[in-house]
Protein backbone atom coordinates (compact mmCIF):
# COMPACT_ATOMS: atom_id res chain seq x y z
CA UNK A 1 0.00 0.00 0.00
CA UNK A 2 1.40 3.38 -1.00
CA UNK A 3 1.57 6.22 1.52
CA UNK A 4 0.69 9.04 -0.88
CA UNK A 5 -0.23 8.89 -4.55
CA UNK A 6 -0.95 11.55 -7.16
CA UNK A 7 -2.61 10.39 -10.38
CA UNK A 8 -2.99 12.71 -13.39
CA UNK A 9 -3.09 15.70 -11.06
CA UNK A 10 -3.66 19.12 -12.60
CA UNK A 11 -3.88 22.47 -10.85
CA UNK A 12 -5.36 25.45 -12.64
CA UNK A 13 -6.01 28.95 -11.29
CA UNK A 14 -8.14 31.78 -12.65
CA UNK A 15 -6.33 35.14 -12.33
CA UNK A 16 -8.64 38.19 -12.37
CA UNK A 17 -9.51 39.26 -15.91
CA UNK A 18 -7.06 36.76 -17.40
CA UNK A 19 -7.29 33.34 -19.05
CA UNK A 20 -6.99 30.23 -16.87
CA UNK A 21 -3.41 29.43 -15.90
CA UNK A 22 -2.34 25.78 -15.63
CA UNK A 23 0.38 25.46 -12.95
CA UNK A 24 0.60 21.65 -12.81
CA UNK A 25 -0.22 19.34 -15.65
CA UNK A 26 -0.80 15.57 -15.43
CA UNK A 27 1.43 14.94 -12.40
CA UNK A 28 1.90 11.29 -11.42
CA UNK A 29 3.83 10.51 -8.24
CA UNK A 30 3.76 7.67 -5.74
CA UNK A 31 5.41 7.94 -2.32
CA UNK A 32 6.02 4.67 -0.49
CA UNK A 33 6.63 4.25 3.25
CA UNK A 34 10.29 5.09 4.07
CA UNK A 35 10.71 6.55 0.57
CA UNK A 36 13.20 9.35 -0.11
CA UNK A 37 12.29 11.53 -3.09
CA UNK A 38 13.74 14.79 -4.36
CA UNK A 39 12.06 17.25 -6.70
CA UNK A 40 14.20 19.89 -8.40
CA UNK A 41 12.69 22.94 -10.03
CA UNK A 42 13.49 26.61 -10.46
CA UNK A 43 11.24 29.48 -9.38
CA UNK A 44 7.92 29.47 -11.21
CA UNK A 45 8.04 25.76 -12.02
CA UNK A 46 5.10 24.91 -9.75
CA UNK A 47 7.04 23.69 -6.69
CA UNK A 48 4.96 25.57 -4.12
CA UNK A 49 1.71 24.42 -5.71
CA UNK A 50 2.91 20.81 -5.71
CA UNK A 51 4.00 21.11 -2.07
CA UNK A 52 0.52 22.34 -1.10
CA UNK A 53 -1.02 19.31 -2.79
CA UNK A 54 1.43 16.84 -1.24
CA UNK A 55 0.79 18.40 2.17
CA UNK A 56 -3.00 18.16 1.76
CA UNK A 57 -3.24 21.94 2.00
CA UNK A 58 -5.04 22.13 -1.32
CA UNK A 59 -7.00 19.93 -3.72
CA UNK A 60 -6.26 19.42 -7.41
CA UNK A 61 -8.40 20.88 -10.16
CA UNK A 62 -8.49 17.43 -11.72
CA UNK A 63 -6.92 14.06 -11.02
CA UNK A 64 -6.79 12.15 -7.76
CA UNK A 65 -4.72 12.28 -4.57
CA UNK A 66 -4.82 9.30 -2.22
CA UNK A 67 -3.37 8.86 1.27
CA UNK A 68 -3.15 5.25 2.46
CA UNK A 69 -5.10 4.40 -0.72
CA UNK A 70 -8.04 6.55 0.46
CA UNK A 71 -9.10 9.40 -1.88
CA UNK A 72 -8.33 12.71 -0.16
CA UNK A 73 -11.11 14.50 -2.04
CA UNK A 74 -13.71 12.52 -0.09
CA UNK A 75 -12.42 13.82 3.25
CA UNK A 76 -14.01 16.83 4.89
CA UNK A 77 -11.79 19.85 5.50
CA UNK A 78 -11.67 19.02 9.22
CA UNK A 79 -10.64 15.40 8.62
CA UNK A 80 -8.01 16.51 6.11
CA UNK A 81 -6.64 18.96 8.68
CA UNK A 82 -6.44 16.22 11.33
CA UNK A 83 -4.73 13.85 8.92
CA UNK A 84 -2.18 16.52 7.98
CA UNK A 85 -1.44 17.35 11.61
CA UNK A 86 -0.96 13.72 12.57
CA UNK A 87 0.84 12.33 9.52
CA UNK A 88 2.78 15.14 7.79
CA UNK A 89 5.67 17.25 9.04
CA UNK A 90 6.81 20.38 7.19
CA UNK A 91 10.36 21.75 7.14
CA UNK A 92 10.56 25.17 5.48
CA UNK A 93 13.39 27.45 4.41
CA UNK A 94 12.21 30.04 6.92
CA UNK A 95 12.39 28.76 10.48
CA UNK A 96 9.10 30.41 11.59
CA UNK A 97 9.97 30.04 15.27
CA UNK A 98 7.89 31.86 17.86
CA UNK A 99 9.96 34.73 19.20
CA UNK A 100 9.83 35.13 22.95
CA UNK A 101 9.43 31.37 23.38
CA UNK A 102 12.26 29.00 24.23
CA UNK A 103 13.38 26.18 21.96
CA UNK A 104 11.53 23.75 24.23
CA UNK A 105 8.33 25.81 24.12
CA UNK A 106 8.51 26.04 20.32
CA UNK A 107 8.82 22.28 19.94
CA UNK A 108 6.09 21.64 22.51
CA UNK A 109 3.53 23.74 20.60
CA UNK A 110 2.30 20.99 18.17
CA UNK A 111 1.73 18.64 21.11
CA UNK A 112 -0.80 21.01 22.64
CA UNK A 113 -3.27 19.57 20.10
CA UNK A 114 -2.62 15.99 21.19
CA UNK A 115 -4.68 14.05 23.71
CA UNK A 116 -4.22 11.53 26.50
CA UNK A 117 -0.75 10.45 27.52
CA UNK A 118 0.97 12.38 24.72
CA UNK A 119 -0.53 15.66 25.93
CA UNK A 120 0.50 15.11 29.53
CA UNK A 121 4.03 14.05 28.53
CA UNK A 122 4.44 16.82 25.94
CA UNK A 123 7.37 18.56 27.66
CA UNK A 124 9.36 15.32 28.00
CA UNK A 125 8.61 14.34 24.38
CA UNK A 126 9.71 17.76 23.11
CA UNK A 127 12.89 17.67 25.21
CA UNK A 128 13.77 14.21 23.87
CA UNK A 129 13.26 15.42 20.29
CA UNK A 130 15.54 18.40 20.84
CA UNK A 131 18.12 16.05 22.29
CA UNK A 132 17.79 13.88 19.18
CA UNK A 133 18.67 16.86 16.94
CA UNK A 134 21.64 17.74 19.14
CA UNK A 135 20.10 20.61 21.12
CA UNK A 136 19.53 18.99 24.48
CA UNK A 137 21.74 21.68 25.99
CA UNK A 138 19.76 24.57 24.45
CA UNK A 139 16.26 23.76 25.71
CA UNK A 140 15.73 27.13 27.34
CA UNK A 141 17.44 29.29 24.73
CA UNK A 142 15.44 31.93 22.85
CA UNK A 143 15.52 31.85 19.03
CA UNK A 144 17.53 35.08 18.82
CA UNK A 145 20.28 33.41 20.89
CA UNK A 146 20.59 30.50 18.44
CA UNK A 147 22.59 30.31 15.22
CA UNK A 148 20.86 29.79 11.89
CA UNK A 149 21.70 26.10 11.92
CA UNK A 150 20.43 25.72 15.48
CA UNK A 151 17.19 27.51 14.62
CA UNK A 152 16.67 25.13 11.70
CA UNK A 153 17.27 22.19 14.05
CA UNK A 154 14.58 23.53 16.38
CA UNK A 155 12.25 23.86 13.38
CA UNK A 156 13.02 20.26 12.37
CA UNK A 157 12.36 19.03 15.92
CA UNK A 158 9.05 20.88 15.96
CA UNK A 159 7.98 19.41 12.62
CA UNK A 160 8.84 15.86 13.69
CA UNK A 161 7.74 15.88 17.33
CA UNK A 162 4.38 14.25 16.54
CA UNK A 163 6.03 11.40 14.68
CA UNK A 164 4.84 12.15 11.11
CA UNK A 165 4.87 9.45 8.48
CA UNK A 166 5.79 11.92 5.74
CA UNK A 167 8.35 14.74 5.91
CA UNK A 168 7.96 17.53 3.34
CA UNK A 169 11.07 19.71 3.16
CA UNK A 170 10.70 22.90 1.12
CA UNK A 171 14.12 24.43 0.35
CA UNK A 172 15.25 23.43 3.86
CA UNK A 173 18.82 24.72 3.37
CA UNK A 174 18.02 27.89 1.44
CA UNK A 175 18.77 30.19 4.41
CA UNK A 176 21.93 28.34 5.48
CA UNK A 177 25.54 28.29 4.37
CA UNK A 178 26.81 25.26 2.48
CA UNK A 179 28.35 23.34 5.40
CA UNK A 180 25.43 24.00 7.75
CA UNK A 181 22.99 23.05 5.02
CA UNK A 182 24.70 19.71 4.49
CA UNK A 183 24.66 18.96 8.23
CA UNK A 184 20.94 19.83 8.39
CA UNK A 185 20.17 17.46 5.52
CA UNK A 186 22.17 14.71 7.23
CA UNK A 187 20.11 15.33 10.34
CA UNK A 188 16.79 15.09 8.47
CA UNK A 189 17.97 11.86 6.85
CA UNK A 190 19.01 10.43 10.21
CA UNK A 191 15.73 11.32 11.96
CA UNK A 192 13.68 9.97 9.04
CA UNK A 193 15.64 6.72 9.19
CA UNK A 194 15.03 6.37 12.92
CA UNK A 195 11.31 7.16 12.75
CA UNK A 196 10.58 5.35 9.48
CA UNK A 197 9.18 8.47 7.82
CA UNK A 198 9.13 9.00 4.07
CA UNK A 199 10.81 12.15 2.75
CA UNK A 200 10.06 14.50 -0.11
CA UNK A 201 12.64 17.26 -0.53
CA UNK A 202 11.77 20.14 -2.86
CA UNK A 203 14.82 22.19 -3.82
CA UNK A 204 16.54 24.18 -6.54
CA UNK A 205 19.91 22.66 -5.57
CA UNK A 206 20.78 19.49 -7.51
CA UNK A 207 23.44 18.52 -4.96
CA UNK A 208 20.86 18.48 -2.15
CA UNK A 209 18.48 16.56 -4.40
CA UNK A 210 21.11 13.95 -5.14
CA UNK A 211 20.95 12.71 -1.53
CA UNK A 212 17.56 11.13 -2.28
CA UNK A 213 17.03 7.66 -3.70
CA UNK A 214 14.58 8.78 -6.38
CA UNK A 215 14.82 12.03 -8.30
CA UNK A 216 12.33 14.13 -10.24
CA UNK A 217 12.47 17.41 -12.11
CA UNK A 218 9.56 19.86 -12.25
CA UNK A 219 9.58 22.18 -15.25
CA UNK A 220 6.63 24.31 -16.34
CA UNK A 221 4.25 22.20 -14.31
CA UNK A 222 5.39 18.85 -15.72
CA UNK A 223 7.03 16.32 -13.39
CA UNK A 224 9.49 13.86 -14.92
CA UNK A 225 11.84 11.30 -13.31
CA UNK A 226 15.59 11.78 -13.77
CA UNK A 227 18.51 9.46 -13.05
CA UNK A 228 20.79 12.14 -11.59
CA UNK A 229 19.62 15.71 -10.93
CA UNK A 230 23.20 17.04 -11.02
CA UNK A 231 23.49 16.03 -14.66
CA UNK A 232 20.30 17.73 -15.82
CA UNK A 233 20.49 20.95 -17.91
CA UNK A 234 20.64 24.11 -15.83
CA UNK A 235 19.65 27.68 -16.50
CA UNK A 236 22.03 30.54 -15.69
CA UNK A 237 19.84 31.42 -12.69
CA UNK A 238 20.16 27.89 -11.31
CA UNK A 239 23.93 28.10 -11.72
CA UNK A 240 24.06 31.36 -9.75
CA UNK A 241 21.97 29.81 -6.95
CA UNK A 242 24.36 26.91 -6.52
CA UNK A 243 27.33 26.78 -4.16
CA UNK A 244 30.18 29.09 -5.28
CA UNK A 245 32.72 26.32 -5.85
CA UNK A 246 30.34 24.27 -7.94
CA UNK A 247 28.95 27.32 -9.71
CA UNK A 248 32.37 28.22 -11.13
CA UNK A 249 32.73 24.90 -12.91
CA UNK A 250 29.08 24.67 -13.87
CA UNK A 251 28.92 28.19 -15.30
CA UNK A 252 31.95 27.41 -17.46
CA UNK A 253 30.11 24.37 -18.78
CA UNK A 254 26.96 26.38 -19.44
CA UNK A 255 28.90 29.12 -21.23
CA UNK A 256 30.59 26.48 -23.36
CA UNK A 257 27.26 24.98 -24.33
CA UNK A 258 25.81 28.42 -25.08
CA UNK A 259 28.86 29.27 -27.12
CA UNK A 260 28.57 26.08 -29.17
CA UNK A 261 24.87 26.72 -29.71
CA UNK A 262 25.62 30.27 -30.83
Amino acid sequence: MSLLELREVTRTVLPPDQPALTILSGVDLTIEPRDHVSIVGRSGSGKSTLLNLLGLLDLPTSGEISFDDAPVRRLSTARRDRLRGAAIGFVFQQFNLLQGRTALENVTMPLLYSSGRTFWRRTKIAADMLDLVGLGHRLHSMPDRLSGGEQQRVAIARSLVRGPRLILADEPTGALDLDTGQSVMELIDEVAERTGAAQVVITHDPMIARRARRHFRLDRGILTPVDDPTLEPRTRREVREMAPAEATDAETDVDAVVGEAG
